[in-house]
């Protein structure tokens, strides 16, 4: 009876999971319209005392994604003066949702990634996450992957798909 060999564990294939990468951060939610009369009009004075007096601890090394809930037109400054507060106390924080914060996350890491160890090695992007993994990652990843890699595929060692091979 021969020996079972793992050709997987065996071979030059490198993985790439990007959950790796992934904030685990609490993510929090300000939305501006708490602080306009009836969630629709800024009155600037009112305004600004809300904002003063609001107690912004609460957002400390947190990601925070700032947006107004209702269909209310605001001044572009209104965005920027909550973020103002948020900046030296928050970890991260965009004007924005927490879909487009977590894209913003991914873009930062993936753009500081040394990846020389996938220089003409095969790589796996690894498919399944528990996280929520934006699709711009797997792309922004793939576009620093590409010109190194000899070979790119995504999923599971078991059943990858190929996206793009060196010829």
């Amino acid at each position: 009876m021969s020996e079972i060999v793992n050709r997987v564990a065996n071979s030059p294939l490198k993985t790439f999971d990007l959950e790796q990468l992934y904030d685990t951060s609490e993510r929090i939610s300000i939305d501006i319209s708490q602080w306009l009369c009836e969630g629709f009009l800024l009155k600037e004075k009112e305004f600004r005392a809300s904002l003063k007096a609001h107690d912004w601890s609460i957002y400390e090394n947190k990601l925070v994604c700032v947006f107004c809930s209702t269909d209310a037109i605001l001044p572009a400054w209104a965005s920027l003066l909550v973020a103002s507060y948020l900046v030296g106390i928050a970890k991260k924080s965009i004007i924005g949702t927490e879909k487009e914060l977590n894209q913003l996350v991914y873009a930062e890491k993936i753009a500081q990634l040394d990846l020389s160890e996938f220089q003409d090695k095969p790589v796996i992007i690894k498919g399944c996450a528990k996280y929520p993994v934006p699709e711009v990652a797997y792309l922004l990843l793939l576009e620093k992957l590409q010109p190194i890699a000899k070979s790119v595929f995504y999923g599971e060692a078991c059943s990858s798909v190929p996206i793009y091979k060196r010829k």
